[in-house]
């Protein structure tokens, strides 16, 4: 692994091996110790989006592995308008050991790990979001102890979070199914990688348009905003569009019995989840949330060749 910009650049072993890692490094902090693997390295977090996930996350995943975190905002660089992506890789390169970015254009990431001479790590982008989606299998390891023939449904807008969730769960053997509105499908290009991936795995993926009859079979019940960072001006056309789309109860209960249910967050209740789900002993979504942290600790952990 030179960067993370996306789960297509890594093959099955490496994916397995940032969970692995990251099971490792959760059971340290869980037994109250953290080995200081990133003693006197430093990362720079790069914002064009605000998130309190992604930059908690990664400040608490630093001091724990010993290093340090700084959080830089939209006003402070201006990526790509008051100074060149090039320009800022090339700089914070010569201050800081690795870099993570948060933006709204995935070409921005790509050129951040052109440029810069230190590793790189997509914290999201328009087009996949790696390190959700390595929580989310992490998460998924947790409660159903394989991946092998687990069946995953995506239930809302094709976006960069699905985008990730097919790629990695290809990869790892899921039936990755993705329930969407027609003409919000995940990106062509985006889908012709999943099912190559699929097909050396063994696993399955499916685009369907009826909510109901994607999540029959489903271990795994996953759902997003409709309405992204971004697209605001969409949000109540997409309200409109997306509404037979609610992850509530009706759905849950035509899912497998026990089936789990996964939310990246935040979440706009009672529209794309009703609280009885979000809250209701299927959900898994907090311990999502803790796990980006984990996950994200092996990641900066495997980019600097510490473990």
């Amino acid at each position: 692994m030179r960067d993370l910009v996306t789960l297509a650049d890594l093959s099955p072993a490496e994916v397995r091996r940032i969970i692995e890692v990251a099971i490792d490094l959760r059971q340290e902090w869980r037994r109250g110790g953290n080995r200081p693997l990133l003693a006197g390295r430093s990362l720079a977090m790069v914002f064009q989006k605000p998130s309190l996930r992604t930059r908690v996350s990664f400040e608490r995943a630093m001091q724990q592995l010993g290093g340090t975190a700084m959080y830089l905002s939209p006003q402070e660089i201006g990526l790509g308008q008051r100074e060149s992506v090039a320009d800022v890789a090339r700089v914070l390169s010569r201050y800081v050991d690795i870099i993570m970015a948060r933006v709204f254009a995935h070409s921005h990431v790509e050129q951040l790990a052109e440029y810069a001479s230190v590793p790189v790590i997509n914290g999201l982008s328009d087009k996949f979001h790696p390190c959700q989606a390595l929580a989310d299998y992490l998460t998924i390891w947790d409660k159903l102890a394989r991946f092998q023939g687990v069946n995953l449904t995506f239930v809302g807008d094709g976006n960069n979070v699905a985008h990730s969730l097919l790629v990695g769960g290809a990869k790892l053997g899921v039936n990755v199914t993705i329930a969407c509105p027609v003409g919000y499908e995940p990106d062509a290009d985006v889908l012709t990688i999943a099912r190559e991936a699929a097909a050396e795995s063994g696993s399955r993926i499916r685009i369907l348009h009826d909510p109901v009859e994607a999540v029959a079979d489903a271990d795994v019940v996953y759902t997003d905003v409709w309405a992204s960072m971004g697209q605001e001006a969409e949000a109540e056309q997409r309200k409109v569009v997306f509404a037979s789309y609610q992850v509530n109860a009706a759905l849950m209960a035509k899912a497998r019995p026990g089936a789990i249910v996964m939310h990246d967050l935040p979440a706009h209740r009672g529209e794309e989840i009703t609280d009885e789900v979000m809250d209701g002993p299927q959900s898994v979504v907090f311990d999502q949330a803790e796990n980006r942290m984990h996950a994200q600790k092996a990641v900066l952990a495997l980019l600097l060749q510490v473990v």
